[in-house]
C-alpha cells in the first residue's frame, strides 16, 4: 500500500517537527557512507500521520549502496512498511534498542536479512533505520567486508545514542572529488593508529610516495616523513588527517593530490577513532587547472581583440578628420562607432566569460555614448529605464550594435539643431515560448517616414538606410527576434525589439 503523502515525505510529513526534520535531513545527507560500509540498502521509517487511522510506518527516505547490488529495484519512499516487518519496526521504535529478526524476512527473489536501529536525538526516538542485505549473496564475507561492516555498525551505534550525525561537524560534500568508501578507507583506533587499510587506500598513498605499511602506525606520522609535510596545508588539516576533527582536506606530494575526508568515531567516553576516506584526485585537479588556464587564455584573447578594435577605431577617427567630404567623414565616423561598440563588448567578455553575462552597464553606457557621438555637440537628454538582466554571451555583440544603430537613427531623425530627447527602455517578460527581452528606443521628433496613423506598427520605415538594414539583419538573423516601428501621437517614433533572452 502506498501512502497519500507527497513525493518527499521527509519534507512534507505533518507530524515531523522542525528540529526532528533538520536532524533527519542531516542523517540522510550522509548515510550513503553507512550504506556503502554495510553493503546494504537503508530505509528510514516514521509513523504515518496521526490523521490516518490505519497506523503503521511510512518510508520517508532510502539509499542504495555503491559497494553492493541493490535489493530494491523500485523507489519505496512514501510506501507503508510491509506487514511482516511492521511489528519489528514498532518494537524498535518503542524499545529504544536495535533489533534483528529472529527469522529472515522472505521477499520475492531471495531471502533478506533486516537489521534495525532507532534514530535518537536528545534521548528520544525520532525514526527507525532498517538495513536490508542478502546474507546468501556470497559464500563468506571477506576481511574487507568484515571491516566495512564493523565500521557501519559503529556509525549506527553512534546514531542510536544520538552521537551521529554531529551538528558541529561540517556537512558531507558529495561533489568536487569528495572520497567515498570504495575510493579508499583507513580505520583508526583509539590510539590514532591504523587498524585497517583497504587496498585502494594503500594505492592512493603510494601516489604520494608512501611505501611503508600503514597498519599499526599513525597516518600523520607517515605523512610527516614525506614531501607532503613540506607543502603548505590549510588550517586544521593535520587534525583532520589524524581523525580528531571531521572535515575534508587535500594532501599534495610528488605531483599527486589526495583528498582525505575524516569522520570521527565517538563513544560514551569520547573519541574512539576515526574513518578516513582517501581519493586520488590528481587527474581531476589537473583538469581543473587546465580549465583555469583556458579561461585565462580566452580572457586574454578578448582583451587583445578589444585593443586591436580600438586601434582600428583610432585609425578611422584620424582618417575622418582628414576627409574633405562631409559625407565621407560622417560615414567613417559611423564605421568608427560600430567598431568601438564591438570593442566594448569584448572588454566585457574579457572580464566575464560565463555562459550568461550582466549587460546592463555595457548596453546603457553604449547607448549614451552612441547618442553623444551622433549628437555632435548638441544638447541631448537621454533616459534609460528598466533592466536587461543577464543574457547569453552570443547575444551581447549583435544587441549592442542594434542599440548603437537605433540610437544614432533616433538622434539623426528625431532631434533638431536645438537638441532633443532619446529614451531607452528594457524589460524581460515570460511568454509561452520562453523568456523574451523587450527593448524600445523612443525619440520626440518626426523620425524616418512612417505610413499609417499614430499607434500603428510596421516592419520598417519606407526609406531605410544602411544603419536600419544592419539592424533588421541583426535582429531577425543573429538574434532570431522581431523589430517594429511605431509613430507616437506627439510625432515621435518608438522602435520595439523583441528577442529571446535564453
Amino acid at each position: 500500500m502506498v501512502s497519500t503523502l507527497a513525493s518527499d515525505p521527509l519534507n512534507s510529513h505533518p507530524d515531523l517537527g522542525e528540529q526532528e526534520r533538520s536532524w533527519l535531513q542531516m542523517l540522510v545527507g550522509d548515510w550513503q557512507l553507512v550504506a556503502d560500509l554495510g553493503l546494504a540498502d537503508l530505509v528510514l521509517w516514521y509513523p504515518v500521520p496521526h490523521t490516518e487511522p490505519a497506523g503503521g510506518y511510512v518510508a520517508v527516505a532510502q539509499v542504495r549502496p555503491f559497494t553492493a547490488p541493490t535489493l530494491f529495484q523500485r523507489d519505496i519512499v512514501g510506501s507503508r512498511v510491509r506487514a511482516d516487518l511492521r511489528a519489528l519496526v514498532d518494537r524498535v521504535w518503542r524499545a529504544d534498542a536495535p533489533g534483528e529478526g529472529v527469522e529472515p524476512v522472505v521477499a520475492p527473489g531471495g531471502t533478506l536479512q533486516v537489521r534495525l536501529w532507532p534514530v535518537v536525538r536528545e534521548g528520544r526516538v525520532i525514526g527507525v533505520v532498517s538495513a536490508h542485505a542478502d546474507p546468501n549473496s556470497r559464500p563468506a564475507r571477506s576481511a574487507i567486508e568484515e571491516n566495512y561492516g564493523a565500521a557501519a555498525d559503529q556509525l549506527l551505534d553512534m546514531m542510536q545514542h544520538g552521537r551521529w550525525p554531529d551538528p558541529e561537524d561540517p556537512p558531507a560534500f558529495w561533489i568536487g572529488g569528495t572520497p567515498r568508501v570504495g575510493d579508499g578507507l583507513v580505520v583508526l583506533g583509539a590510539d590514532s593508529r591504523a587498524r585497517f587499510t583497504s587496498p585502494n587506500a594503500v594505492s592512493a598513498l603510494r601516489r604520494l610516495g608512501v611505501t611503508a605499511p600503514l597498519l599499526g602506525r599513525a597516518l600523520t606520522d607517515i605523512l610527516l616523513s614525506t614531501a607532503a609535510a613540506r607543502r603548505p596545508v590549510e588550517e586544521g588539516a593535520w587534525s583532520i588527517l589524524g581523525g580528531r576533527r571531521a572535515g575534508r582536506t587535500e594532501v599534495q606530494a610528488g605531483g599527486a593530490t589526495l583528498t582525505v575526508r575524516s569522520v570521527p568515531l565517538r563513544g560514551g567516553d569520547g573519541w574512539t577513532g576515526a574513518l578516513l576516506m582517501l581519493r586520488d584526485v590528481t587527474e581531476l585537479r589537473r583538469q581543473e587547472q587546465r580549465l583555469v588556464s583556458k579561461d585565462a587564455t580566452i580572457r586574454e584573447i578578448h582583451h587583445r581583440v578589444k585593443n586591436n578594435l580600438q586601434t582600428v577605431g583610432s585609425l578611422l577617427r584620424i582618417q575622418a578628420r582628414r576627409m574633405d567630404s562631409t559625407e565621407a567623414g560622417r560615414a567613417l565616423r559611423q564605421a568608427m562607432q560600430r567598431v568601438d561598440t564591438i570593442a566594448l563588448v569584448h572588454q566585457t567578455l574579457s572580464e566575464e566569460i560565463d555562459g550568461h553575462i550582466p549587460v546592463d552597464g555595457l548596453l546603457q553606457r553604449q547607448f549614451r555614448l552612441a547618442v553623444e557621438v551622433a549628437g555632435d555637440g548638441r544638447p541631448l537628454a537621454t533616459e534609460v529605464t528598466g533592466e536587461f538582466g543577464e543574457l547569453p554571451t552570443h547575444v551581447a555583440t549583435p544587441l549592442a550594435l542594434v542599440l548603437n544603430e537605433l540610437a544614432t537613427n533616433a538622434v539623426e531623425h528625431g532631434t533638431g539643431p536645438g537638441g532633443g530627447h532619446v529614451a531607452l527602455r528594457a524589460r524581460q517578460e515570460d511568454t509561452p515560448s520562453g523568456r523574451v527581452l523587450v527593448v524600445t528606443v523612443e525619440d520626440g521628433g518626426t523620425g524616418a517616414p512612417l505610413e499609417g496613423e499614430a499607434g500603428d506598427f510596421q516592419p520598417a520605415p519606407t526609406s531605410s538606410g544602411l544603419g536600419l538594414r544592419i539592424v533588421q539583419t541583426l535582429v531577425e538573423g543573429d538574434l532570431r527576434g522581431a523589430i517594429r516601428w511605431e509613430r507616437l501621437p506627439d510625432g515621435g517614433t518608438r522602435v520595439s525589439v523583441r528577442v529571446p533572452a535564453s
